[in-house]
């Protein structure tokens, strides 16, 4: 019997009883990250990284939380969980899993490169490891960071020398948090959406130094706006809260923006290759470094991605779960 099934709640490990991210309420609840599609309302207890307490009370509301550290070992029902950095967003853990002589890990979401706050991703060895594989297909292939950063910055340099709001197009948790420092370094104006505001005082409040910003509200006059920088979920894209900005200019950060014709399709005026997640051959790698006997790929392009890894001779099987949405459905709650 695995250690780990795939129900129609989640991820379960009889063993212990618990779930991994479910998607459904049930009573013990091991979340790897604060995003929407990870962690969701109405379980009855709660474990996750110290990081990602404040981000699920913020979302989730009051409830039953315990918060561990790295490597910080818990067990429930003789089962030894403990969790690693994922390097997705802050707090962001996966799950290892020990019962028995058998090691299962979860990754959750995660990338390869260290943005500087969301943790260094760590390989596990374990027998089984269940990775995403969001761009897990050849043609996503990330650029360093810091190329990017500078990109963006020269883009907002550009626009403050005529005049125009730089609005960048982020997710709430995550991109919006790694802008900050780069974004710091040409403006001393930094504007956000109500939903990304509410999550950097979350932050901020349990206790992370993050550059300050201001929030976006009716008051804001035309002139604090002039050559500033605006971050915003999608949510805000085409929307009439964007018409304050005017004359302004949109970037939109993603790794979808690899893909040429994306940054047209979605009217932007610029087009910011930045993930949160592994790119194709960081996950090809992380599941190298894992050891793992058997690889289960869920929430992306698992077809194509498992294929390639039994090609190389690992036992890899797709898996489909209702990971993969993100923000949209909580940055729709609030412009």
């Amino acid at each position: 019997m695995p250690l780990i099934d795939f129900t129609n709640k989640g991820l379960y490990c009889r063993a212990g009883d618990f779930y991994i991210d479910p998607w459904k309420a049930v009573d013990r609840a091991v979340i790897t990250h604060g995003h929407s599609d990870h962690a969701r309302w109405g379980s009855k207890y709660y474990l996750c990284h110290h990081h990602s307490k404040p981000i699920l009370q913020l979302r989730l509301g009051p409830n039953q939380y315990q918060s561990v550290g790295w490597n910080e070992p818990v067990y429930m029902n003789g089962v030894r969980l403990s969790l690693f950095p994922a390097g997705h967003i802050i707090g962001s853990s996966q799950i290892r899993i020990e019962h028995e002589g058998e090691i299962w890990v979860v990754s959750g979401d995660y990338k390869t490169e260290d943005d500087g706050i969301s943790g260094v991703f760590e390989p596990v060895k374990c027998h089984s490891f269940i990775t995403e594989c969001t761009f897990g297909l050849p043609i996503y292939k990330w650029k360093p960071q810091v190329e990017i950063y500078n990109k963006i910055k020269q883009w907002v340099q550009k626009n403050q020398e005529q005049n125009k709001t730089s609005v960048l197009i982020a997710y709430s948790l995550g991109k919006a948090q790694r802008l900050l420092q780069p974004l710091s370094e040409v403006s001393k104006k930094i504007f956000v959406h109500g939903a990304v505001y509410n999550m950097h005082m979350a932050l901020v409040n349990s206790g992370w130094k993050l550059p300050f910003v201001q929030r976006v509200t009716p008051e804001t006059s035309k002139e604090d706006l002039a050559g500033a920088v605006v971050i915003a979920p999608s949510s805000a894209e085409g929307s009439p809260w964007m018409k304050r900005f005017t004359p302004y200019e949109v970037g939109i950060c993603s790794g979808w923006m690899q893909v040429r014709g994306n940054m047209r399709r979605k009217n932007a005026d610029a087009g910011f290759i930045l993930s949160d997640h592994a790119d194709w051959q960081g996950l090809i790698d992380s599941c190298k470094a894992t050891e793992a006997e058997c690889v289960y790929a869920t929430h992306g392009f698992q077809a194509a991605f498992s294929r390639y890894l039994t090609e190389q001779g690992i036992d890899a099987r797709e898996v489909h779960t209702e990971y993969g949405g993100d923000e949209e459905e909580v940055e729709n709650l609030e412009l």
